[in-house]
C-alpha cells in the first residue's frame, strides 16, 4: 500500500479528510510552533538538510515510521496531528499532559 493510501486510511479513522496539502501545511505549522527550522528538524531526525523541505514542498511524503518519528519530535500523537481544530500550543499541551498526572485534589486546587 502506498503512503497516500495509508495517510487517507489513518485520517479516516480519526474522522478527517486528508489532502497532501493538509499534511504539508500542518507539518509547517507545528514545526513553526516548536520554533525549529526545516534544516534543523531534518538533521535532528537523521536526514539530509532538505528532508522536511521536501515534504512541505510536496515532493515527497514521509514513510509511516518516519511520520511517527516526526510526531514524537513535535511532541504530539498521530491523532493530534490530524485534529486540526485543536489549536493548542506545545506549551499548553505540556500543561494538559501534566494535569493527567495530578490527583483530583491537586486539580481542584489548581482550578
Amino acid at each position: 500500500m502506498n503512503m497516500r493510501k495509508i495517510y487517507r486510511k489513518v485520517a479516516k479513522e480519526y474522522g478527517v479528510s486528508v489532502e497532501e496539502q493538509f499534511i504539508r501545511d500542518r507539518l509547517s505549522k507545528l514545526r513553526e510552533e516548536k520554533q525549529v527550522s526545516e534544516r534543523k528538524m531534518s538533521l535532528d531526525l537523521g536526514h539530509s538538510t532538505s528532508y522536511i523541505r521536501g515534504i512541505t514542498s510536496g515532493r515527497s511524503l514521509p514513510s509511516m515510521s518516519e511520520f511517527l518519528y516526526i510526531c514524537e519530535y513535535l511532541g504530539i500523537t498521530p491523532s493530534e496531528f490530524f485534529k486540526e481544530e485543536k489549536e493548542t500550543t506545545l506549551t499548553q499541551q505540556k500543561a494538559i499532559d501534566y494535569i493527567y498526572t495530578m490527583t483530583d485534589e491537586d486539580i481542584q486546587l489548581l482550578i
